[in-house]
């Protein structure tokens, strides 16, 4: 699947658009997560289901957990505000704001990767991820899927292998540096979920990824609930 975020942002916007013109016309980004929720959350499950798929589920696991309505837009405002955070500290990642949500990709030219059939964290990933660390350390209340992907390059069991390993990487390092086990959930998909061409050279690149969606936690929904005098 070849959907992009920001194309799929676009099919969810147009199916809000289709339940209420006038509660989108003016949304802003931090807004975006409370009209998906406020506004045709039947359409949005439904767009979901069949657009996301295999193809993203990082950004699935974004608009499931999706609240919606004023409490929604006070969990975006703090999700933009983290976003902005890594963008700063990992110039190197693709930061996506979607929703109520964030998904950060690292790849091959990011501030992760990993060797050629390796997956032991080197030092330039590790400080990447140090500094990924201290910003979840700042930011506490949300949670966080950490997913390992490969290109389709090799045999399949070798590279769902290989991106278990490296998830679990990543997910092992940030407990060592102070992250809760609690709050983070891994998953790989081997070369099963491409976002990018494998017949070519860049897009191999990309598909050998890891991707993060970071989420809000149940303290986070609460606050944002009785905030929004819910």
């Amino acid at each position: 699947m070849k959907t992009t975020i920001k194309n799929f942002f676009a099919i969810l916007f147009t199916a809000c658009l289709l339940m209420s013109c006038d509660a989108t016309r003016n949304a802003n980004n931090k807004q975006k997560g409370a009209v998906i929720g406020a506004t045709g959350g039947a359409v949005i499950g439904g767009v979901v289901g069949n657009n996301v798929g295999e193809g993203n589920t990082a950004l699935g696991a974004i608009i499931g957990g999706v609240v919606g309505g004023a409490a929604g837009a006070y969990i975006g405002n703090r999700m933009d505000e983290q976003a902005k955070k890594i963008e700063e500290e990992i110039p190197g990642a693709e930061v996506e704001r979607v929703g109520e949500g964030i998904n950060v990709t690292f790849d091959e030219t990011s501030g992760v990767f990993f060797d050629t059939e390796k997956y032991n964290i080197n030092s330039r990933s590790a400080e990447s991820l140090d500094r990924l660390a201290n910003i979840f350390k700042e930011y506490p209340n949300s949670n966080i899927l950490i997913e390992g992907h490969t290109d389709s390059t090799g045999a399949d069991a070798y590279n769902l292998t290989l991106s278990k390993n490296r998830a679990q990487a990543v997910t092992d390092y940030l407990r060592n540096k102070g992250i809760s086990s609690g709050r983070m959930n891994t998953k790989w998909y081997g070369e099963n979920q491409p976002k990018y061409d494998n017949s070519t050279v860049e897009g191999r690149a990309k598909n050998r990824r890891v991707e993060l969606a970071i989420v809000a936690n149940e303290q986070l929904i609460e606050e944002a609930k009785r905030n929004a005098g819910e």
